[in-house]
């Protein structure tokens, strides 16, 4: 938890310079450069690296919508797009 605040990052990529605050932040960076996707789709079979992006990928599937603008109700899948959208208003 410390790590958190102090910045420290000794989990180092042996591959890539980048660094990390625990080992399982590395484990799942390794992928990019294995190229390993062991999340995969139950629907269409697309194979993801991380279990998040698997999670935001099924909402192309269930049609969910979870990230609404307060201000004219439109949904979104991700909430980088609600940010995106919120700029026009």
């Amino acid at each position: 938890h410390l790590r958190q605040h102090s910045g420290e990052r000794p989990y180092r990529c042996p591959t890539c310079p980048k660094a990390f605050k625990n080992s399982s932040s590395l484990r799942r960076h390794r992928h990019t450069h294995t190229g390993e996707r062991p999340h995969t789709c139950g629907t269409c079979g697309k194979g993801f690296a991380q279990a998040a992006n698997l999670r935001q990928h099924l909402r192309v599937h269930t049609g969910e919508r979870p990230y609404t603008c307060g201000t004219c109700g439109k949904s979104f899948t991700h909430s980088s797009n609600l940010h995106l959208h919120r700029r026009t208003h």
